[in-house]
């Protein structure tokens, strides 16, 4: 770092400190306010007092220190705890707008609760986004006799519940639900014909649960409405069963870190003589171009029990930043379908989009946001640039003592897996518990496996037994517990010494704590530190260890092995190799890689903000005709929102093809982000007038008859049925990191998409040279 850099951190330093100590100063002012003398009745009386305040307009930040106070002799009345300092100092933090990180166990919960009651005075509502509905159910009934006794109401939002549930949950002072509901509730207020069909009211402020996982790692994911599925042709088998019978190396490639796959000459003759189907690069064949790219892909990339699992006869894809099942998750609908084909299961993929919104774009949507998580900091520039994001680090209650080992290193898989059992059972024969960490399925399956043919007994728990995830971690601190996991463990997870028994804890204490290993380094190292404080908890003993090898994906695909000696690289010892160099190496590429997925969600902001911004200009128009502030007849505020919605879906329609060619333009010396931009600006131009023509047909047609089966006579009503279910963009996302190359995967929108001066050309090179 060099002298301006140094000095930039000290000020940062600086700063940091003076903020945490005005929040430590307020905090012992707070603790200070005993209302232990107080009766119940005048605890209420005083929450009243506030909410009058409030009402009176003094400003929230005045009345701070009274509303703290009283929320912490509401917890120590109805929950037996009393919030600590730092728990105090975090609550301030978030108040201001602050992310806060706050170390696991330190008791993140119920310092939300503080803001969430200040803030839900007012009147306006409070949302806390959590990780996933077990946990909005909770933590809402854990909290819930705080709020209840200081006289707000709170409530969790449920996937499945009814629209009456739903709105009731909405229009509680608190409402405790996960982002992706939330999302989803807003894409269906988004398309209701009244407004009596809308549960949301409008949003106010915002605590972010798990915020590093929201905010980077699921931002960019598109939440998606959907209606009225879209014939399919049901040809999928035949490309699945031609991809299968395709051999790297002889037929098809990889780029260099394993994202894409590209056909070979001798690959594309392949294809052509089993689909018997001419030149495959002809204009004409392009739906069976890309067909058999989306084939190969699933067939070549998408790996069973790593990157999905086939439960109930349906694909479920597991995310790979949680080892979870992703919930109603879906890939792009050729890829989705031709990985149900490739495991034999009819199509769930169709449907036109109706509306869409990412988690980014949705949490701008509030006027004041914050957020908490256990690892923020190594990302606190992408919170800044963002989200006007700032990370506060919150000091634990008793300073962490668990000891992070130096990483392991083999020069081989079956040195590193041999060395792991080893240390396993060796550690597991005096009785300390041991969590390991692994990457897959597959992996945790393997490594379980292993351990049961030397004789130690473990609990698995993956993906597919993720419904068991609450028993399994509540014996994870026991005595002689051995945990495989794979990443679900490392997030969202409490682990108790002992078990939660306090003579348990003691002898597992004196063990060393919880032993947690890790079968790899991750991509991200807030994944890593995420396993790492599953140990140590508010001043618990513990220690971590990640065992790698040089074969490891990490290492591979991201060059690590090129500033490896060749030396090491022809080695097959059973040994860890002891180089500083290697730790290094690898802690340094994990920085660069949290580096590129910045530079992804930036380069995927510029394609997406445009779009909202359209959404947003829209749906302003389509709230005001939905509540009555335009004026208009029944018929009129019909068949305007009818036509909105309709042309709007096309309008997606439109952007998403224009998007999955725009990369091209590159060939002609154009700038895609500026072309995709001109195009959608003027697709949007014509939107209103569209609108305005159809309104105006139809009105006549109608004879401003406000009766509703004269309505769905002529067409003007709803879906039938739609459906919610998320896009996993990992794979786009990937894509931008390869260098852009030309090749299969971009034919199929080709002869669309390049200017019509190259066509000729192209089509003289696919035709004579094919890809290679």
């Amino acid at each position: 770092m060099n002298m301006a850099g140094k000095l930039v951190q000290k000020v940062k330093e600086r700063d940091a400190l003076r903020k945490l100590k005005g929040y430590r100063d307020k905090a012992e002012t707070i603790m200070k306010r005993d209302l232990r003398e107080w009766n119940d009745d005048r605890l209420r009386a005083e929450s009243l007092r506030l909410q009058s305040e409030v009402k009176s307009g003094a400003p929230l930040d005045k009345l701070l220190i009274d509303a703290y106070a009283l929320v912490c002799e509401a917890a120590r009345r109805t929950l037996g705890i009393r919030p600590y300092e730092v728990q105090i100092m975090a609550a301030i933090a978030l108040h201001e707008g602050n992310l806060v990180e706050m170390r696991t166990g330190e008791g993140k919960t119920l310092a939300a609760v503080m803001p969430a009651y200040l803030n839900a005075i007012t009147g306006n509502g409070v949302h806390v986004l959590t990780f996933n509905d077990y946990l909005a159910n909770r933590d809402a009934e854990w909290m819930g006799p705080v709020y209840r006794f200081l006289g707000l109401s709170v409530v969790a939002v449920q996937a499945g519940m009814g629209l009456a549930e739903k709105k009731r949950a909405y229009s509680a002072d608190i409402t405790y639900v996960t982002a992706k509901e939330a999302g989803f509730d807003f894409l269906r207020d988004s398309i209701a014909m009244t407004a009596g069909d809308t549960v949301h009211r409008a949003f106010h402020y915002v605590i972010v649960d798990e915020a590093d996982s929201l905010l980077l790692d699921e931002a960019r994911v598109p939440l998606v409405i959907a209606g009225e599925a879209a014939p399919t042709d049901n040809d999928g088998t035949r490309f699945a069963d031609a991809a299968k019978q395709l051999h790297h190396e002889e037929h098809f490639v990889f780029d260099e870190f394993k994202r894409n796959v590209y056909l070979t000459e001798a690959g594309s003759e392949k294809v052509e003589s089993l689909l018997n189907c001419g030149n495959l690069y002809e204009s004409h064949n392009s739906h069976l171009l890309t067909s058999l790219n989306c084939a190969l892909h699933a067939d070549a990339l998408l790996k069973r029990d790593i990157d999905y699992i086939v439960r109930d006869g349906k694909i479920e894809l597991i995310d790979e930043y949680t080892g979870r099942v992703a919930e109603n998750r879906h890939l792009p609908d050729g890829l989705q379908a031709a990985l149900e084909a490739k495991e034999g299961l009819s199509s769930r993929a169709g449907g036109q989009i109706l509306g869409t919104i990412t988690l980014q774009h949705l949490l701008s949507l509030y006027p004041k946001i914050s957020g908490m998580t256990a690892t923020a900091q190594v990302s606190a520039i992408e919170f800044e640039n963002i989200y006007s994001l700032q990370v506060v680090q919150i000091p634990p209650n008793r300073p962490c003592i668990r000891i992070d080992h130096p990483h392991k290193i083999f020069t081989h898989k079956e040195a590193k897996l041999k060395a792991l059992v080893a240390e396993i059972a060796s550690v597991h024969a005096t009785g300390r518990p041991i969590l390991i960490g692994t990457s897959s399925v597959e992996e945790s399956g393997l490594l379980a496996e292993c351990l049961r043919q030397i004789g130690v007994n473990c609990h698995v728990l993956n993906a597919k037994n993720d419904s068991e995830e609450a028993e399994i971690i509540a014996k994870a601190g026991e005595i002689g517990a051995v945990t495989v996991s794979t990443n679900m463990a490392g997030r969202g997870v409490d682990i108790r010494l002992g078990g939660g028994d306090a003579k348990q804890a003691d002898v597992v204490a004196k063990l060393g704590g919880l032993y947690v290993i890790g079968t790899l380094a991750n991509e991200s190292i807030r994944i890593d530190d995420q396993l790492r404080g599953r140990a140590g908890r508010q001043g618990d003993p513990g220690s971590s260890r990640f065992f790698v090898n040089l074969e490891d994906d990490l290492i591979l695909r991201f060059g690590i092995d090129k500033a490896i000696p060749s030396s090491y690289k022809k080695l097959k010892q059973d040994e860890p190799l002891d180089e500083a160099l290697l730790r290094n190496k690898i802690g340094h590429i994990q920085h660069v890689i949290m580096g590129q997925n910045f530079h992804i969600r930036q380069e995927l902001n510029h394609y997406s903000d445009m779009v909202e911004e359209q959404r947003r200009i829209l749906y302003k128009d389509r709230l005001a005709i939905l509540t009555g502030e335009t004026p208009m007849s029944p018929s009129e505020q019909r068949v305007r929102l009818f036509y909105i919605d309709k042309f709007w879906a096309e309008h997606l329609a439109y952007v998403s093809y224009i998007r999955e060619g725009i990369h091209l333009e590159g060939l002609a010396s154009l700038n895609p982000i500026d072309e995709f931009h001109t195009r959608i600006i003027q697709a949007f131009e014509q939107l209103q007038a569209k609108i305005e023509k159809e309104t105006s047909r139809m009105l006549a047609k109608l004879g401003n008859s406000n009766d509703p089966s004269e309505w769905e006579r002529l067409g003007l009503k709803s879906p039938s049925s739609t459906w919610t279910y998320i896009i996993n963009d990992q794979y786009s996302q990937k894509a931008l990191l390869s260098p852009v190359a030309i090749g299969p995967d971009f034919i199929g929108a080709i002869t669309l998409v390049l200017k019509p001066a190259l066509k000729p050309f192209l089509d003289w090179l696919f035709r004579t040279h094919r890809w290679r």
